[in-house]
């Protein structure tokens, strides 16, 4: 069995600096761990794992984003960020805010039997002016790097999609239908996900709401568990028969976001 954890720790520096990133890898023994937002290059990072190798996708613009991958088995091959060819394909390129090709968003490696890609997607802002980008650009390239690896294995990708599917994947659909991460067009990019034939792994066990990967600082919502379902492992459907539970981690602490957890075999 493997247990693969996916977690946006929101600063890797700042949450083993609050002692609770080490204490969480010696409970729950991830096999792989995703991880998004790291706002760290390796060499800034004092976490210290002999037992793991390290991948990191650093964003270039400092204290941002980022993406890495810890795993205690050598990978065959590390792809850094989205291929070039596809990038330019579906026209990902700087806007305001920067080139979302040098953000840190994707990191793959290669194992003998399947891919394993940590993925941490633009958010669309609070006025929606970075939608148009994850919708017309970002999503569809992430989507055709995923068929496109999947073609010679299977893949396995996590991490935090910023959008809740559907109403049960937040407390409150109703008050949030059309703001940032639950428009119908991020929400799309999941539905196009599911089509091209992915799993939602968590809701292979799960159905319904209250189960929640990331809360908002304001009015103890994570205490009220007031909280979106915005983090996510999906699996190529030849592995559904492998997977043998698939769980949220709404007890582990440091971030707004808790982890997600998939076991394999």
């Amino acid at each position: 069995m493997k247990i693969i954890i996916s977690w946006n720790v929101n600063g890797i520096r700042a949450v083993h600096k609050k002692g609770l990133f080490l204490p969480f890898i010696a409970e729950h023994k991830p096999d792989i761990l995703f991880l998004q937002e790291t706002k760290a290059e390796q060499h800034q990072s004092k976490v210290d794992l002999p037992e793991y190798e390290e991948y990191w996708n650093s964003a270039e613009k400092k204290g941002y984003s980022g993406t890495a991958i810890f795993t205690k088995d050598k990978p065959l091959s590390v792809i850094n960020s989205l291929p070039e060819k596809i990038a330019s394909k579906y026209g990902l390129s700087r806007d305001s805010y920067g080139d979302p090709t040098k953000e840190g968003r994707v990191v793959t490696l290669e194992f003998k039997d399947f891919y394993a890609v940590s993925v941490y997607t633009p958010n669309a802002k609070d006025d929606l002016s970075r939608l148009s980008l994850r919708h017309k650009h970002w999503d569809p390239a992430f989507l055709e790097y995923m068929k496109q690896l999947e073609k010679k294995k299977p893949v396995i990708f996590g991490g935090d999609l910023n959008v809740a599917h559907t109403p049960d994947d937040l407390a409150n659909p109703k008050q949030n239908e059309g703001k940032k991460g639950f428009t119908i067009e991020e929400r799309e990019g999941v539905t196009n996900i599911i089509k091209a034939g992915f799993l939602d792994t968590f809701r292979l066990f799960t159905p319904g709401k209250g189960y929640y990967s990331w809360w908002s600082h304001f009015a103890n919502a994570r205490e009220r568990n007031v909280g979106w379902r915005i983090d996510y492992i999906f699996v190529s459907p030849t592995l559904k028969t492998r997977v043998k539970a698939a769980e949220i981690l709404p007890q582990i602490f440091g971030s707004d976001h808790c982890p997600v957890k998939l076991v394999i075999k």
